[in-house]
């Protein structure tokens, strides 16, 4: 079981003046994208491969061999071609060493765009722009060198139900068919945390058994989503959608219970961990969705590893 953190590294950007930040997100509002234009997008997306690159370093140093990588790395990309970057050519060697570097130490890498990707929307110029953005991650891959299969996922939710689910997930599956063989090759689809929504069942049952595409369990969302299922149900009916392809599953508490404060919304996530994550058995990698990243998997870590020497 390989624990994982998602996009920021709080050791490498804690109390350090934010100019000399190591981070992956610079980016930039509407206003100054249309005033400086793609130079300073190119400028800004090449720092922040530089720093994915002393970000996975750190990760080799300190046995993270799991890592999302953010969506933000290419800022305003959806205005663009990357390839037509004036710094395309050092980025690509940037990637490009980044996927070595990366396939040498056995890293995971995947990504998490973000929820106005909604495959399943109604509206034409929302399902466009939704192929845009993933063909957007697929090309970053791509030039990474990932592997075109689940083990390099493109994660996403199947994002709503406009009153009808079945009608809903019909869209999500038919309009999967206009995506490259590149994004259809990574992409993963997870539950929600409201009731109203996906069920990781539902998801096996509307999405999964129609087009094959793997179900990232996660866990939180269950307890607000079950669909019938306890938890052990639900992870044993995700992982079986994975083939040989080692399963991802998403780890979080909630943050009312951390902080004992029930003004805070119930599917915040913790800062922290004070459980250990329950795998049933399965072998499978955990991306840990803790707000504090790194620090809170090195915890768990240790109550995960206390925990079996205790036995």
């Amino acid at each position: 079981m390989n624990l994982g953190y998602a996009c920021i590294n709080m050791t490498l950007s804690d109390g350090i003046p934010k100019t000399k930040r190591v981070m992956t997100n610079r980016s930039m509002i509407r206003r100054t994208f249309d005033k400086m234009g793609t130079n300073y997008a190119s400028e800004l997306a090449l720092l922040n491969c530089i720093d994915l690159f002393n970000i996975l370093k750190w990760n080799k140093e300190n046995n993270f061999s799991f890592y999302r990588l953010s969506s933000e790395i290419f800022p305003w990309s959806s205005e663009y071609k990357i390839h037509n970057l004036k710094d395309y050519d050092h980025i690509e060697m940037t990637l490009d060493a980044i996927g070595k570097f990366a396939n040498a130490e056995g890293m995971r890498l995947t990504c998490h765009p973000g929820p106005f990707n909604k495959l399943c929307s109604h509206k034409e110029n929302v399902v466009l722009n939704t192929i845009k953005d993933l063909e957007t991650h697929a090309n970053i891959f791509d030039i990474i060198g990932l592997p075109k299969t689940p083990f390099s996922k493109i994660n996403i939710h199947v994002g709503a139900t406009y009153g009808n689910k079945q009608k809903a997930a019909d869209a999500f599956c038919r309009n999967f068919e206009r995506l490259s063989d590149s994004v259809k090759a990574r992409l993963t689809v997870e539950n929600d945390d409201k009731a109203s929504l996906y069920s990781t069942k539902d998801l096996y049952e509307l999405i999964y058994k129609r087009i094959g595409i793997p179900i990232v369990h996660d866990f939180h969302h269950h307890l607000f989503c079950d669909g019938g299922l306890n938890q052990e149900e639900a992870l044993g009916l995700a992982v079986s959608t994975w083939g040989d392809v080692k399963p991802v599953v998403h780890y979080s508490q909630s943050k009312s219970i951390e902080y004992n404060n029930p003004k805070i919304k119930p599917q915040a996530h913790s800062d922290f961990y004070w459980e250990p994550v329950n795998t049933y058995g399965h072998n499978v990698d955990v991306m840990c969705e803790a707000k504090a990243k790194e620090k809170a998997v090195i915890g768990l870590r240790e109550m995960i590893f206390n925990k079996m020497e205790a036995k």
